[in-house]
C-alpha cells in the first residue's frame, strides 16, 4: 500500500506541473494518460475571457462523470431505445487553465480517483475516446464498401489483417459512421457538380453528432430572388426517424403555388440554431433580406429573426396547422 500511495504521489506531482501551449495539447495529454490507466475522457466545462471571448479554463472529466438527466429517464415518446446507462458520478478529472502572460496552459485542478473499475489494458484502446480510423484504415474500408463488402465483414477482415480489435482500435459502429460520412461527402460533391449554386451546409458536435444541416439549389435561388419578398417558415413538422424540427422556407409563385427556397433540419430548437439557419440561409440567398417574415410564435425563433433580419418585418400566423406548410400559406390570416 505504501508503494501505491508513493506512486500515486509522484503521478500527482508530475501531472499538476506539467504546462501546454494549447488545449488541444492538454486534451490529448489527459486522453494518452486515461488510456494507460483505463478509462474514457470527455470534455464538459468551459469558461471564455470576457475581453477576447476566447476559452480561458477547460474541464476534461471522466466518460462516468455525473449521472444522466432525469429529463431523459422520463420521456415517455421515446423513438429510439434508450442507451445503457453509464454515468456513475466518477470524481476524476483535470482542469487547465490559460496563463495570459505566459501563453501558456497549466494544471489548475486535478483529482484521480474513480468510483468505478478501470478497463484492462487491451480493451482500454476501445472506450470512446480512444478509438480511433487511421487514415490506412480509411483508405481500406472505402476501397471494401466501393467493392460491396457489408459492414460486419469489414470489421472482420480488419480485425484478421491486424490482429485484434484492440490492434484495430474501432468497432463497428465507427465504421458506419465513416461510411456513412464519406458517402454524404460524396453527394454533396456530386451535386455541386451537376448543380454549381446547389448549397450544402451542416455543423457536427464533438462526437460527430449532426446538429444543424441546410440545404437550397439552383431553381430555389432563382425562385427567391423572383418571389422572397414573403418568406413563410416553422419547425412545427419534425422527421420520422429522428424526431428532429424540420424547417422549410417556402413561399408563393406568380401562379399562387408553393415554392421552396430551402430546407433545414436542427437538433434542437434553440436561439443558436435558429440564428445560424437563418445566416446560412442569407449566405445561400446572396444577403437578400425578404420585406416579410411569417412564422409561428416560438420565442428562440422570434429573437433571431430580430438579431438577423432586422429590417424585415416579422407577423405572427395564428392559425392551428395540422396538415402541411400549405395549409398554412394558403390560410386567410396569411394572405400574401
Amino acid at each position: 500500500m505504501v508503494d501505491l500511495s508513493i506512486e500515486a504521489l509522484l503521478d500527482y506531482q508530475e501531472i499538476v506541473s506539467k504546462t501546454f501551449r494549447s488545449e488541444k495539447e492538454g486534451y490529448e495529454f489527459y486522453n494518452n494518460y486515461a488510456m494507460e490507466k483505463g478509462f474514457s475522457v470527455r470534455k464538459c466545462y468551459m469558461e471564455r475571457d470576457q475581453t477576447t471571448k476566447e476559452i480561458c479554463l477547460r474541464r476534461f472529466v471522466c466518460s462516468r462523470q455525473g449521472f444522466r438527466a432525469a429529463k431523459h429517464m422520463k420521456k415517455a415518446n421515446k423513438k429510439r431505445k434508450p442507451r445503457d446507462i453509464s454515468r456513475c458520478g466518477c470524481a476524476a478529472r483535470m482542469v487547465i487553465a490559460r496563463n495570459k502572460e505566459m501563453g501558456l496552459w497549466y494544471v489548475k485542478d486535478f483529482i484521480d480517483e474513480h468510483t468505478h473499475e478501470l478497463a484492462a489494458s487491451d480493451l482500454a484502446c476501445l472506450l470512446h475516446s480512444h478509438r480511433r480510423i487511421s487514415d490506412e484504415q480509411k483508405a481500406d474500408i472505402i476501397e471494401m464498401e466501393i467493392a460491396g463488402v457489408r459492414k460486419h465483414q469489414i470489421m472482420n477482415i480488419l480485425e484478421m489483417q491486424y490482429g485484434g480489435y484492440d490492434k484495430v482500435r474501432c468497432v463497428s459502429r465507427d465504421a458506419y459512421n465513416f461510411c456513412y460520412r464519406y458517402k454524404l461527402g460524396t453527394i454533396a460533391k456530386s451535386r455541386q457538380e451537376r448543380d454549381p449554386d446547389f448549397s450544402f451546409k451542416y455543423l457536427i458536435d464533438e462526437k460527430g453528432h449532426l446538429k444543424q444541416l441546410f440545404w437550397s439549389d439552383t431553381q430555389s435561388c432563382l425562385d427567391y430572388e423572383a418571389f422572397g419578398d414573403v418568406v413563410v417558415f416553422d419547425s412545427t413538422y419534425r422527421t420520422k426517424g429522428y424526431n428532429l424540427p424540420f424547417v422549410p422556407f417556402v413561399g408563393l409563385n406568380h401562379y399562387r403555388s408553393t415554392v421552396v427556397f430551402g430546407c433545414g433540419i436542427l437538433s434542437n430548437e434553440t436561439f443558436e440554431a435558429y440564428e445560424w439557419l437563418l445566416q446560412t440561409f442569407l449566405t445561400a440567398m446572396s444577403q437578400k433580406h425578404p420585406i416579410s417574415v411569417i412564422t409561428d410564435g416560438d420565442l428562440a425563433m422570434q429573437k433571431a429573426i430580430r438579431i438577423v433580419l432586422p429590417s424585415s418585418n416579422h407577423k405572427l400566423c395564428n392559425c392551428d396547422f395540422t396538415e402541411s406548410m400549405l395549409d398554412k400559406i394558403g390560410c386567410s390570416c396569411c394572405k400574401l
